[in-house]
């Protein structure tokens, strides 16, 4: 008999505290092993969990039928293409996931945990709201969220892909945490800590913004056609 091999799913509540845990039960013709633990993200986290793998395959889906030049064009000098649209996307994400991380770790430190649903503050609420589609508010994307002139479909599109997985992984080890409670720096300014949930929300909600952008480009009359 082969070995089997096992995964458990944690339900809600329920932690796991050591990052290494073996489990190895000798039976008559085999053996079992424990080989990887999967937490049931609770609804909140789960939902956000959700966006982040359609945001990957949306922008998979919109950039697929386009040539490099289309995925560059730009309606204006000074409007972004597709391709920057999802470039700001790639560089907000490498500014905010060392600033999850130093909350995620802070909040584990400290055993900041709580069930939730969770109520959020007034600038948690008012950030969220704010970059949600479509655009009511414009916003002058700070230099280091600025896109590069040009990039390929397919320098970009791994990237982002990529990067959705991480914030994917951003969200299991939140998991168990108190969202309201647990609180985030934001990268550009170091004096606003937002609570992790709603720095969660935004990064959905800006996510959400520029896939939005992107397909208003797409939807221009003046963009070029497939050569």
């Amino acid at each position: 008999m082969p070995d089997v091999f096992v995964v458990v799913v944690l339900q809600k509540n329920e932690f796991v505290h050591s990052h290494r845990i073996i489990v190895t039960c000798c039976e008559r013709h085999g053996t079992i092993r424990l080989v990887a633990i999967v937490h049931a993200l609770p609804p909140e986290l789960d939902a956000f969990r959700a966006e982040f793998d359609g945001f990957a395959d949306e922008a998979a889906a919109l950039a697929k039928p386009l040539s490099d030049d289309q995925f560059n064009w730009q309606p204006a000098p000074d409007e972004w293409s597709i391709a920057q649209c999802l470039e700001h996307l790639n560089a907000t994400t490498r500014a905010y996931l060392p600033t999850l991380d130093v909350g995620i770790e802070e909040a584990i430190r400290k055993g900041v945990y709580g069930p939730g649903p969770y109520h959020y503050n007034l600038i948690g609420r008012l950030l969220v709201r704010s970059m949600e589609p479509p655009v009511k508010r414009r916003f002058t994307a700070p230099k280091a969220f600025l896109p590069q002139p040009r990039r390929s479909k397919g320098e970009t599109l791994p990237a982002f892909r990529a990067y959705q997985t991480q914030l994917i992984d951003r969200l299991r080890q939140a998991h168990g945490l108190d969202l309201a409670r647990a609180r985030v720096a934001s990268p550009v300014y170091a004096w606003l800590r937002m609570p992790l949930g709603s720095a969660f929300g935004m990064m959905v909600a800006h996510e959400r913004r520029h896939l939005w952008q992107a397909l208003q480009v797409l939807g221009k009359r003046s963009f070029p056609a497939h050569r």
